[in-house]
């Protein structure tokens, strides 16, 4: 197939490419910076020059390709309205651009915020509409284009998406302890996080796009729920400070924005999933990469 992949430069989008370079399919990936274009040129992917902001080149990427893998999105945490205005701009740019066509469109979402007191499954429709929702309520507004022709599937990742180079969650709280000198969890660490290895999440990423059905919600989690304590510990161990509890209230002003993330409790199964695809996660887990360096440098 000829895939058109946003966020193909970045960690999961990144490895995703491998994956499917490696399976036969033409790769045309959506680079902002000459570097991106570079790194991805080498590889043999076909490259279209463009970013989140440029609405109509993700409506002719779409459009020239027989599926979509959308893995980008602008982070922007300090300002989340930044990015699910973009967000909900390039869910709606693919799927009109798809609609009636069906042909393939996938879509980073995540398992944050359910709540429900159990794991997650891919059953649980996501609570999230519109705009000021977590991640601008993306993934219900792709799954609407199913009704409409277009064969959507939601890729619900989990918080850590882990490994060496990995920038994002871990890699922030091992700064912060690093900054603080302590490894910090919230009240008892009990709460759990979800983690899958890249390598695991990228193939997931293939498989889904080869084989799940129309309105599926796969879950890329390889470790149903790691207490957070225990990735504070781990994370103390890299960097050589202790571990220790942070009072719920004075997480704000220890973690900063991603304290809210790192003390929810959001255990999630990938069970169907698994069963599915015939997918079963083989990478390291989260803990037994932060003892092997991973995070050694991050």
């Amino acid at each position: 197939m000829r895939v058109f992949v946003t966020g193909a430069s970045g960690w999961i989008g990144s490895a995703t490419v491998d994956e499917l370079l490696a399976a036969g399919h033409h790769v045309v990936g959506l680079a902002r910076s000459d570097a991106s274009a570079a790194a991805l040129g080498a590889k043999g992917a076909q490259v279209r020059r463009g970013d989140l902001d440029d609405v109509e080149g993700i409506r002719e990427g779409a459009a020239d390709a027989d599926a979509v893998i959308h893995l980008a999105n602008k982070h922007d945490f300090a300002d989340p309205a930044v990015s699910n205005t973009a967000e909900r701009a390039a869910v709606a740019a693919i799927g009109e651009t798809l609609e009636g066509s069906g042909r393939a469109f996938l879509l980073a979402s995540g398992v944050g915020g359910f709540g429900g007191g159990r794991p997650l499954r891919e059953d649980d429709a996501a609570p999230f509409h519109g705009i000021d929702s977590p991640r601008g309520g993306s993934e219900n507004l792709a799954l609407s284009y199913a009704a409409r022709g277009v064969h959507v599937i939601s890729l619900r990742f989990a918080p850590t998406v882990h490994g060496t180079g990995d920038h994002g969650f871990v890699a922030h709280l091992a700064g912060i302890a690093r900054e603080k000198g302590v490894a910090g969890y919230i009240d008892d660490g009990a709460n759990r996080w979800p983690a899958v290895h890249r390598t695991d999440a990228a193939r997931m990423v293939r498989l889904g796009l080869e084989a799940a059905p129309a309105g599926s919600r796969l879950h890329a989690i390889g470790e149903e729920g790691v207490a957070t304590r225990r990735i504070a510990e781990a994370i103390g161990r890299v960097v050589g400070v202790p571990a220790a509890s942070v009072p719920a209230a004075d997480a704000p002003a220890h973690f900063g924005w991603i304290g809210g993330f790192f003390g929810m409790d959001i255990p999630a199964s990938s069970a169907w999933t698994q069963e599915l695809l015939g997918w079963t996660p083989t990478g390291p887990t989260l803990i037994e990469d932060l003892d092997g360096g991973a995070y050694s440098h991050a």
